[in-house]
């Protein structure tokens, strides 16, 4: 079926609106200085930090988010759509205020920050844990939609004919759930570990921006915006290519119309 014909204006402003700023970025940069810019001290300190940090949220998300994505899809229980709605807050709350949040729970005078540095001599706004944190607070999500949206899809016939066959819940999940989330489940961490290598304002406000310790690649980009714009605009180009990247290893090849 074609394309309508009034709608490919509108299309092509919006493709416009996207791809333009981007390749702007590009005309912005002299070519000849972008392997130095990315090779330097602070673009590679920050780089490994986000990697890191970024990875670490990601196995965090799985660990925890991994079940929650079970327990909302195969779950009935009063009050489920709005434990649901609050796991996906994150998704529509700006950033910032998942970082004020983080940083009056955890902060030294928190509800549990306190007594985490009382008791434990924890401190955690200001590190590299609260890096992870912020990182995860704001992924997480992104991984429970996927597996949450897989096992609804899926159903839950075969399920049911394993139970009929005398295997328990926990070997069911094992044997039966656990391979259908493979697909959805590595799609999921790929976007989970995109999104945390982004994040920005809930890691400013929680973590701040202390270089080789919280100061993320979105971060250096900000900072080093103020001084050298063109390493900014680099690093923005290295955060571009890695988003495509993400994009182009876990957009469901169903979505492009292929089997």
């Amino acid at each position: 079926m074609g394309v309508p014909l009034p709608l490919r204006l509108p299309a092509l402003l919006a493709l416009a609106l996207i791809v333009l700023p981007v390749l702007g970025l590009f005309a912005r940069i002299d070519p000849g200085r972008l392997p130095a810019l990315l090779t330097s001290s602070t673009a590679l300190t920050a780089l490994e930090l986000s990697v890191r940090t970024a990875l670490t949220a990601t196995v965090l998300a799985l660990l925890l988010g991994g079940p929650l994505a079970v327990v909302l899809a195969r779950s009935r229980f009063p009050g489920l759509r709005f434990v649901r709605g609050c796991v996906l807050l994150p998704l529509v709350l700006p950033p910032v205020v998942g970082g004020l949040a983080l940083l009056y729970l955890l902060g030294r005078t928190g509800s549990l920050g306190g007594p985490l540095r009382d008791w434990f001599g924890l401190t955690l706004p200001y590190t590299t844990t609260a890096v992870v944190l912020a990182q995860t607070f704001v992924a997480m999500p992104f991984l429970v939609v996927s597996l949450e949206g897989a096992l609804r899809a899926a159903g839950t016939e075969y399920e049911r004919v394993s139970a009929t066959l005398g295997a328990g819940p926990w070997l069911t999940f094992r044997r039966v759930t656990l391979p259908m989330l493979l697909p959805p489940l590595g799609s999921g961490l790929v976007l989970t570990f995109a999104r945390a290598l982004g994040e920005f304002g809930a890691t400013i406000t929680f973590a701040g921006s202390l270089r080789g310790t919280t100061r993320t690649l979105p971060l250096a980009i900000y900072t080093e915006a103020q001084a050298d714009v063109d390493a900014a605009v680099a690093m923005s180009l290295l955060l571009v290519a890695i988003a495509l990247l993400v994009i182009l290893v876990a957009r469901p090849k169903a979505v492009e119309g292929r089997a």
